[in-house]
C-alpha cells in the first residue's frame, strides 16, 4: 500500500512538472493582430491572402452586346487583365530579407525599433508611409518597385545594423550575475544580459508576464531545454525554450516580434529576436543561473 501511494505522488508531480512547463503564452491588451500560431507564410501565400494575386476576370458580354443589329453575332471586346505585382515581402514573413529592410528603413527614419527578421505590424506601416511618400501603392507589402526605390534611397545595412546589441540599453548587473554562467534579466530596463564571469557577451530586448501573471523574480536555474515547444495550455508556439521556474522559460516570441511591447506574456520570458536567441540557446547549458531582478 505505501509504495502504490508513492508511486501515485511521484506521477502526479511528473504530470503537473508537464502541465505547467507549457503554461506561457502571449497576452493580447486589445490593440494589434494576434500573434500567428501557424508556420510563416511564404511571401507569394501573402499576397494571395491580401487579394494581390486576384485577377481580374473577364465580364460576359450581355445578349444586347453580342449580336449586330442585323443579328449576327458579333465579336465581344477583348478586355486584358491588369498586371499581377506579387509581394516581394509581406505580413506575416520572417526572414534575413526582411531585417535587411527593417535596417534599411531605420536608416530612412521610418522605423525606430531594431530589426528583428519579421514582418509585424510595425513594419507594414513603416512601408505604407515609404509607399506613400514615394508615390507607391500603399498596400503595406514589399512589390518590386516599392524594394527598388528602398534600396536605391538607402545603402547596404552593416552586420551592426543588422543585428544591434540591443534597442534598450542593458541595465548594471544584479551582484548575483557576476559569478559563474548567468541569464541576467531585468525588468527595469527589459533586458537579457548573457554573462559569464561578470562580463557581457551577448544581449537582448525582454518583455515578461503581466499584472495578473507575472514573471517570477528571484535567482533559478536552467532546469531543461526544448529546441522547439509549443505551449500544453495556450497552444502557441515556444521556439528555444529554456525552463527555469514551474514552467516559466526563456523563449521565443513572435508576438513579441511583431507587436513589441504592446503585449505580454503569461509569465514567461519573451525574446524578439530569434537568431540572437538561436545563438544563446546553443551555449546555456542545464544548470546554469538565471537571476531575474528589477
Amino acid at each position: 500500500m505505501h509504495r502504490q501511494r508513492a508511486l501515485i505522488r511521484t506521477f502526479g508531480l511528473a504530470a503537473a512538472v508537464v502541465f505547467g512547463a507549457g503554461a506561457c503564452g502571449p497576452q493580447h491588451g486589445g490593440a494589434g493582430p494576434a500573434a500567428p500560431s501557424a508556420p510563416v507564410a511564404s511571401p507569394s501565400a501573402s499576397a494571395s491572402a491580401s487579394g494581390q494575386d486576384d485577377k481580374p476576370g473577364s465580364p460576359s458580354p450581355s445578349a444586347s452586346d453580342s449580336a449586330s443589329p442585323s443579328g449576327s453575332p458579333s465579336e465581344a471586346p477583348s478586355r486584358s487583365a491588369a498586371p499581377v505585382v506579387k509581394a516581394v515581402m509581406a505580413n506575416g514573413d520572417e526572414t534575413d530579407q526582411v531585417r535587411e529592410l527593417q535596417a534599411r528603413l531605420r536608416q530612412l527614419k521610418l522605423m525606430t525599433s531594431a530589426p528583428t527578421g519579421f514582418y509585424g505590424s510595425k513594419t507594414t506601416a513603416a512601408v505604407k508611409a515609404f509607399q506613400s511618400q514615394h508615390g507607391l501603392d500603399a498596400t503595406g507589402a514589399v512589390d518590386e518597385a516599392t524594394w527598388r526605390k528602398i534600396q536605391e534611397l538607402s545603402r547596404k545595412p552593416t552586420e551592426e545594423e543588422l543585428r544591434p546589441p540591443t534597442t534598450n540599453e542593458v541595465a548594471a548587473p544584479d551582484p548575483r550575475c557576476m559569478r559563474g554562467r548567468v541569464m541576467c534579466i531585468s525588468k527595469e530596463s527589459r533586458t537579457l544580459a548573457w554573462m559569464i564571469d561578470g562580463k557581457v557577451v551577448s544581449s537582448m530586448d525582454v518583455r515578461f508576464g503581466s499584472e495578473n501573471t507575472p514573471t517570477r523574480e528571484g535567482l533559478f536555474q536552467v532546469e531543461w531545454k526544448a529546441k522547439d515547444w509549443t505551449s500544453t495550455i495556450y497552444h502557441t508556439p515556444m521556439p528555444y525554450s529554456m525552463f527555469f521556474s514551474q514552467g516559466q522559460a526563456v523563449h521565443y516570441s513572435a508576438d513579441f516580434a511583431a507587436r513589441g511591447y504592446a503585449g505580454a506574456s503569461h509569465g514567461c520570458v519573451n525574446v524578439r529576436d530569434k537568431a540572437k536567441l538561436s545563438a544563446l540557446f546553443d551555449q546555456v547549458r542545464v544548470g546554469d543561473q538565471v537571476v531575474v531582478y528589477w
